[in-house]
């Protein structure tokens, strides 16, 4: 019965749970147990409150029982800690957050709360979401599931590895450059990043708040459907919320129907992203899974995304100035970690602030502040801008002859913990696929295409604006006649 729980698609779940074949209780409680038996090795929670879960599990039985329930009503699912859940502690991540208990709840959070699903518990992650191999979390790194000897990706590391483990049904992430999709990919699951507004950032903790977006960490395309109707929606409370009418992200879902399904679908193959510096087993899986869409009938068109190259030096200029202007209000004074002794304001300014932020914080504030300088800033913050709108306009472009686009999500497979600590430069290049949607505010997302040397590699499907529920329809084709996105790790069954 426990291996069917947690293999089970949230749609499962939730039929198991209107059908009463299980509580939930008894489902958050055999996703409590195995936390109980596989966090201490994998990392993947930092904060867990058995007594509020089982609570919010009891409330939503007596839910059901009303007959009152919803789609994801009573599914445990496992909250990135950086969004703020009221009575829960949220750290972001860092020693500058680590008794910080939040006293309201994001949006993310309460919209879960209002269909009556159940909080597990909140996910590692890198520090303030910088970072792309959560090794940079105060409360030390996650282990990849597939080999703990390797990373998760980052900086949604602990959700993902919560997600491939089978330690919750589903769990948030939030993506910056990449961190839902690097890590769907590394791990082997299926992360959605929305286009940029569409997932209110209230109450979520910010780094680059033109670029940050929360979204759906889960094992396949129809789950990730299920959760957009939970997260996505105007939240006045956020001055980048897009108001537009609410969608039903599952409807083009279907089962797979005639040989072509997917016909007249036209898929954009950028060439720069199958050039210098991509895995060799990676490009084969990327490949084979075009391939597979061919089959469905897909038409396969050739672009190119000219400026895709500056995204990393431009994200890196954008990032890290957004990030010191968000992380200023880390001093000491209101809420955070106070240094023990000092003996004046900038002096507590100052050691509070050393004290607690981490090496990689430290090396993007100071990078920030840098940039947006007088004398620096037209030089590189400017001069970032226009060419993210270059970005953007290519990506433009290239919807003119295609639907959706189509290329590897990661460089590699899941690299080896450590391997790339002391090279910031190789560690930022994990994302060099990912980060142009979120400068250009698409969509993307990364569905499990098959292994190389046993480990997970990822698909990335990148969208027009507004264009998740097509991406899904495209995602889920595949998922119907593939079976990668049900492949769960040995040796933690």
């Amino acid at each position: 019965m426990t291996n069917s729980i947690i293999n089970a698609s949230l749609a499962q779940l939730s039929q198991m749970l209107a059908s009463k074949q299980v509580s939930s209780v008894e489902l958050t409680q055999a996703f409590l147990t195995r936390i109980q038996q596989h966090n201490p090795t994998i990392n993947a929670y930092i904060a867990l409150d058995n007594e509020k879960t089982l609570a919010q599990a009891q409330a939503a039985d007596a839910r059901i029982a009303a007959g009152d329930a919803e789609a994801l009503t009573g599914i445990p699912f496992a909250q990135k800690d950086i969004f703020c859940a009221k009575g829960w502690k949220t750290t972001c991540g860092s020693k500058m957050l680590a008794n910080f208990v939040a006293p309201y709840d994001a949006h993310v959070i309460s919209q879960f709360d209002a269909v009556g699903a159940v909080n597990l518990g909140k996910t590692n992650m890198d520090e303030f979401a910088m970072g792309s191999s959560n090794e940079t979390s105060y409360f030390g790194g996650v282990k990849n599931p597939w080999d703990f000897d390797r990373v998760p990706g980052g900086s949604s590391g602990g959700s993902a590895a919560a997600v491939a483990a089978r330690l919750c049904a589903a769990a948030t992430g939030t993506d910056t450059g990449g961190s839902i999709r690097q890590p769907a990919s590394l791990c082997g699951f299926t992360g959605l990043k929305p286009t940029y507004g569409l997932v209110s950032r209230y109450g979520m903790i910010a780094f680059a708040s033109s670029l940050d977006q929360a979204g759906p960490m889960a094992k396949s395309a129809e789950d990730c459907a299920l959760m957009m109707n939970v997260m996505a929606g105007f939240d006045a409370r956020d001055s980048t919320s897009l108001d537009r009418p609410k969608e039903d992200y599952t409807r083009g879902l279907s089962a797979v129907t005639g040989s072509q399904p997917l016909k007249g679908l036209r898929v954009g193959l950028p060439k720069e992203y199958f050039a210098t510096g991509l895995d060799a087993g990676v490009s084969k899986v990327v490949q084979d899974a075009i391939a597979e869409y061919r089959k469905l009938g897909a038409e396969m068109v050739d672009i190119s995304l000219p400026n895709s190259q500056l995204s990393i030096p431009v994200y890196y200029v954008l990032a890290p100035a957004e990030a010191s202007s968000n992380l200023s209000r880390y001093d000491g004074v209101r809420y955070g970690h106070r240094t023990a002794e000092y003996d004046d304001l900038l002096d507590m300014y100052m050691k509070s602030r050393a004290e607690g932020f981490g090496a990689e914080v430290k090396r993007r504030i100071l990078i920030g502040t840098y940039v947006l300088s007088a004398g620096y800033y037209d030089a590189y913050y400017l001069k970032a801008q226009q060419i993210r709108r270059l970005i953007a306009q290519d990506f433009t472009e290239a919807f003119k002859q295609c639907d959706v686009i189509m290329g590897p999500t990661a460089p590699s497979t899941a690299f080896k913990a450590g391997e790339k600590a002391d090279d910031p430069v190789a560690m930022y290049l994990q994302d060099v696929y990912t980060i142009a949607t979120n400068l250009a505010g698409l969509p993307g997302m990364s569905i499990p295409a098959g292994f190389s040397n046993g480990l997970p590699v990822g698909l990335q499907i990148i969208g027009n604006y507004f264009d998740e529920a097509r991406m899904l329809d495209v995602a889920h084709a595949y998922q119907q006649v593939t079976d990668w996105h049900q492949a769960m790790p040995k040796g933690i069954e």
